[in-house]
């Protein structure tokens, strides 16, 4: 497939993230809250950023090989913590206007992250590699952490909330099981980016 293409494909997967009927089972149900996020995060924003790195790889910005990475990678803990503090999640959860900032700031974040990650400026392609998958490993440890934090909580750690949520869980299982999706999602998703950018610097160019 084209960049384009693949653009188009992941714009569509995110409208159909935001559109679709998780935003509405969100303030019940934390399990919605949490495969909306890595819908977003895990799904959408990487296949975006998989259409766009090729068209931005010869941007002059892009050229800051490490110290742009890991103050994107830096910025993404912040805002991705941020919104799991209680305070923050029962805002997003409780008002629609919270919900669209929240989500907004997720992709914006997380776009910046793959993007970085996946363009490689010509002549710098081992470097642009290796320096897009430590971000990738940073990423995918922090979300590995904070979704076993929530996952293994012995208590709930968001209460408040309605817990008629459709999908016949009690409020400590449901958020259980919100744990476990960002670990098998997000976590996941952003090791195995990381591999697979590792792969490639590792991967000597045929010769000619």
């Amino acid at each position: 497939m084209t960049p384009r293409v693949i653009l188009l494909l992941g714009l569509a997967l995110l409208l159909f993230a935001w559109a679709g009927p998780l935003p509405r089972l969100v303030p019940e149900s934390f399990t919605a809250h949490m495969a909306l996020h890595m819908g977003v995060v895990g799904i959408a924003v990487p296949i975006i950023a998989a259409g766009l790195a090729p068209m931005v790889a010869g941007h002059s910005w892009l050229r800051s090989q490490l110290a742009l990475p890991i103050a994107v990678s830096l910025f993404d803990l912040v805002v991705v913590w941020g919104w799991h503090t209680p305070a923050l999640h029962h805002a997003s959860r409780s008002s629609v206007w919270a919900l669209a900032l929240e989500q907004a700031s997720f992709a914006i974040v997380s776009l910046f992250v793959w993007v970085l990650a996946l363009a490689a400026p010509s002549g710098r392609r081992a470097q642009a590699a290796l320096a897009g998958a430590l971000t990738l490993f940073f990423t995918s440890m922090h979300m590995t952490l904070l979704g076993a934090l929530i996952g293994l909580a012995p208590r709930p750690v968001y209460s408040g909330h309605g817990h008629h949520n459709g999908f016949g869980l009690s409020e400590m299982a449901d958020q259980q099981v919100g744990g476990v999706i960002m670990l098998a999602i997000g976590g996941v998703i952003y090791l195995f980016g990381g591999l697979t950018l590792v792969a490639r610097a590792l991967k000597r160019p045929v010769p000619s």
